[in-house]
């Protein structure tokens, strides 16, 4: 079909710049419409049949090549420690505070790096819902090479404007990263542009590893590191490097509910296709991890942990209140395992968590904190039957004062009552904790007889 590419190029290259949203989609479509029906592209670095593993020296290589071109981020011991009685010595990986948000700018730098000279004249191609393409991007535009990324409509549109920010020939494409990534391979195959795989590219791993290098320089002997696990290219990375320098450090990945495809892996005993949920964690949204990431992290990893979307919500809450730190929820991942005490063999432990990304969409964080707030008990919803005559709400009003509670919205029905001189009022409330919310809940039933609490807690409620 060397038509249909042609097309595809033509709509990519005059699009309206100054557009905050582009899809070619429907135009292609009507170009050709075999355009989505092509044949599968094989990607040579990822093979299914001869998955390649990379070894302490390719991370190495890594670290010399990538040193100056990103950011070596901090790792300190968290007050989460004292505030949550953790009872461990917690540190914090910093790596959100990489320039475009997150620890994929060692992997893409490094693959960039790693070009043949006539390869970086003609350029690179990846599908990405944001963080790779951010960074393939941003690195390009250091690096003078040339990058297309095809991001699916589904990417936030903050995300798409930095790729064209960085000078990046940006489509969007496809309703989900598997059409996305078909298109970029087909791209790839007939502009002859090399796809790099945000996870399970060699060299991307090899990058990513650098961040398990600088671990051991700044925390010395740690006990375990935690590693948020999606494709699986970060914690294959970092478990090379840290295994062949501590091989007594435990590494512990950990997952969400609504995405858990490197457990669905090990149990299957190979990479396996696994459907995927909305989640707060999109970054570990990835419904089949690389087969070079599998079989390079399969035998090194000690522990792989699946948390609820809750506990995530309540991480970046945490983390925001203790360390002001704002991350997204892959980043805030490894936190949610040790808050959900799926890792009580910690306890007394020095561990190292990784927060690896900060790129998370201003409402989605909005959203985020008051569902963290729910789950541990601080905002509570319920409703309350009170008298209609004067007086009735500011009477509960005084109550709620007097417990110390906070109102955060409040309204009143009373067309669907049966007795016309009551007024159902329905509250939602912030409270200290969810000891304070059963104290609320025990004055409102003393004080009237008709209370429904709509929702409870929905992590923390022992």
């Amino acid at each position: 079909m060397p038509g249909s590419n042609k097309n595809i190029k033509f709509l990519v290259d005059n699009r309206d710049k100054s557009d905050d949203l582009v899809s070619v989609k429907e135009e292609v479509l009507k170009l050709d419409n075999s355009v989505v029906d092509y044949e599968e592209f094989v990607d040579p670095y990822c093979l299914e049949k001869k998955p390649q593993k990379i070894s302490f020296q390719d991370v190495t290589s890594a670290a010399f090549l990538i040193k100056g071109g990103v950011e070596k981020t901090p790792c300190f011991k968290s007050k989460l420690s004292d505030h949550r009685n953790l009872d461990m010595d917690l540190y914090l990986k910093m790596d959100f505070m990489q320039h475009t948000g997150s620890f994929k700018e060692r992997g893409a730098r490094y693959a960039l790096l790693s070009l043949r000279d006539e390869q970086k004249q003609k350029g690179v191609i990846s599908a990405s819902l944001g963080n790779h393409a951010q960074a393939l991007s941003y690195h390009g535009m250091l690096l003078n090479i040339p990058v297309t990324v095809v991001m699916p409509e589904a990417a936030p549109i903050m995300k798409v404007q930095k790729c064209r920010n960085y000078k990046a020939n940006v489509v969007v494409f496809g309703k989900d990263m598997a059409e996305a990534k078909q298109l970029a391979m087909k791209m790839a195959n007939d502009e002859k542009l090399l796809y790099i795989n945000g996870y399970d590219h060699p060299h991307i791993m090899a990058g990513q590893g650098t961040i398990g290098l600088e671990i051991l320089e700044q925390v010395q002997n740690p006990d375990a590191v935690i590693i948020p696990v999606g494709g699986g290219g970060l914690i294959a990375g970092i478990a090379v490097a840290i295994k062949s320098l501590s091989p007594k450090t435990k590494i512990i990945g950990v997952e969400s509910e609504k995405c858990p495809s490197f457990s669905k892996a090990l149990a299957n005993k190979g990479p396996i296709h696994t459907p995927i949920k909305n989640t707060l964690a999109d970054g570990l949204a990835v419904p089949k991890v690389g087969v070079n990431a599998f079989e390079t992290a399969m035998p090194l990893i000690d522990k792989m942990v699946v948390v609820k979307e809750e506990w995530i919500a309540l991480s970046i809450l945490q983390l925001v209140e203790t360390e002001k730190c704002v991350v997204e929820g892959a980043g805030a991942a490894g936190l949610a395992a040790i808050l959900a005490g799926h890792l009580p063999e910690l306890k007394g432990k020095k561990v190292v968590l990784l927060l690896c990304g900060g790129n998370i969409d201003t409402t989605v964080f909005g959203r985020c904190l008051e569902r963290g707030l729910a789950a541990e008990g601080r905002l509570v919803k319920f409703t309350v039957c009170v008298s209609d005559r004067p007086g009735g709400i500011h009477e509960l009003c005084r109550i709620l004062a007097g417990l110390g509670v906070s109102i955060k919205d409040i309204m009143h029905e009373r067309a669907w009552l049966k007795d016309i001189y009551s007024v159902e009022v329905k509250v939602v409330a912030e409270t200290r904790d969810w000891n304070h919310s059963l104290t609320l809940k025990k004055v409102l039933n003393e004080h009237y007889e008709q209370v429904t609490f709509i929702e409870v807690p929905m992590a923390i409620h022992n």
